[in-house]
């Protein structure tokens, strides 16, 4: 039995130190690593800071979270204001944050961001450089830790999609000062002796400052010259590297990039079973259709079948034979009337028609002109006449002009 001391009600000695916890610390600002950050449904971010020894629960309400300007991540180092709030239900304190910036990250993404428009500008991320991927490799090599999860994946992968893939493993640090180095020359190895068919480089996922060495200007130069056709797959699907823009292809995560380069022999043999019974259903369709068409065509049939085709375009071309002669008739018909016609009018006006009606030319031999009237002519003068048939030669006795009627 305990005694010489107040007893607390647990409730008691939440509330007291609820009081000096949050009296003490209303105003702190904490720096740490960004951990199993999440946003709720109400929209609210609930996140873990923490550093090598200790961790801190912390929280973000919807109105404070929609203004700051940034994506908060898993691996970011941030720095976050706020107050120390001791949640009695659950007896524990954390970190309420009315602000949050990035720390160290800033500087990282900034040097990334510059790293990243040199290299574009010299055309090491241009869509012409990438070469395609080979959809059945005899061999893949994998650039990672020899000990990490990435591999582990990748391994599982290909074993249960395509064990026929043989997995030549390049090992390498794929964090700390020497990781850039023994990078790149895993990647000018694996050219030189030509190793595999298809490369993969790649770790998984882990803070900004982890993932630096694969954006590292030897690792991204090594990606960009290789002439092996090579798949980034740094991180998980929301993180990213600038080997990823120097690769022919990026994956989303090291599993990814596994299924990528093992089409699965299973699923190929179906589709092309699939593709074969398909085919062979078509041509089986119109072979059938074909010979039910056929099937009525018998040797004594086909003729009756011709002739039933034949004869109306034969009655039609008859009919537009007879048409034709009719027209031409008729038009030579209309020729030969108006020519007809023609000859009538020429014949009525030629002068010997006129003649043979009783009409003479009368010719004065002193002028040699026509005489039209009896001006001009004198008795005495000669006179040529010439009748429809035959002409006479008269002397004027007298001239009797015109009546005046």
């Amino acid at each position: 039995m305990l005694g010489g001391m107040d007893t607390l009600s647990v409730s008691q000695l939440t509330e007291l130190i609820k009081r000096n916890l949050e009296s003490a610390f209303s105003t702190i600002q904490v720096e740490g690593e960004l951990s199993n950050c999440r946003v709720s449904g109400a929209g609210h971010c609930y996140f873990t800071l923490k550093d090598t020894h200790c961790i801190l629960q912390a929280v973000m309400f919807r109105h404070r979270f929609n203004h700051i300007d940034f994506a908060m991540r898993d691996g970011m180092l941030v720095r976050a204001r706020g107050s120390l709030s001791v949640y009695g239900q659950r007896g524990a304190y954390q970190l309420v944050c009315d602000e949050a910036a990035l720390a160290g990250a800033g500087d990282i993404l900034a040097l990334l961001e510059k790293r990243k428009r040199a290299f574009a500008a010299e055309g090491l991320f241009d869509r012409e450089r990438k070469k395609p991927i080979p959809r059945f490799p005899q061999a893949v090599g994998v650039i990672s830790s020899p000990t990490g999860a990435a591999l582990r994946d990748i391994l599982s992968v290909t074993r249960r999609r395509a064990p026929h893939i043989r997995i030549v493993i390049l090992p390498a640090p794929v964090q700390g000062s020497d990781a850039a180095a023994i990078l790149s020359r895993r990647v000018e190895q694996a050219n030189r002796w030509r190793l595999a068919d298809t490369l993969i480089i790649g770790r998984g996922g882990g803070s900004i400052e982890d993932l630096l060495p694969f954006s590292e200007e030897k690792v991204v130069r090594a990606v960009a010259a290789s002439d092996i056709p090579v798949i980034s797959a740094v991180g998980h699907e929301i993180d990213y590297a600038l080997c990823d823009f120097a690769a022919d292809l990026r994956a989303p995560t090291p599993s990814a990039a596994a299924e990528l380069v093992s089409a699965s022999r299973e699923e190929t043999l179906s589709l092309v079973r699939n593709s074969a019974d398909a085919l062979c259903r078509v041509i089986k369709g119109r072979l059938e259709k074909a010979r039910l068409l056929a099937k009525p065509f018998g040797a004594g049939d086909i003729a009756y079948r011709f002739r039933t085709l034949l004869q109306p375009r034969l009655i039609r071309f008859d009919d537009a034979r007879e048409a034709l002669l009719d027209g031409f008739k008729a038009c030579v018909e209309t020729r030969r009337r108006r020519l007809e016609r023609a000859v009538l009018h020429l014949e009525a006006g030629s002068p010997r028609s006129i003649m043979e009606r009783g009409f003479a030319v009368v010719t004065l031999e002193r002028t040699g002109g026509t005489a039209r009237d009896v001006g001009g002519i004198e008795p005495g003068d000669r006179l040529a006449i010439r009748l429809f048939r035959g002409s006479l030669v008269a002397t004027v006795d007298r001239v009797e002009p015109e009546d005046a009627d």
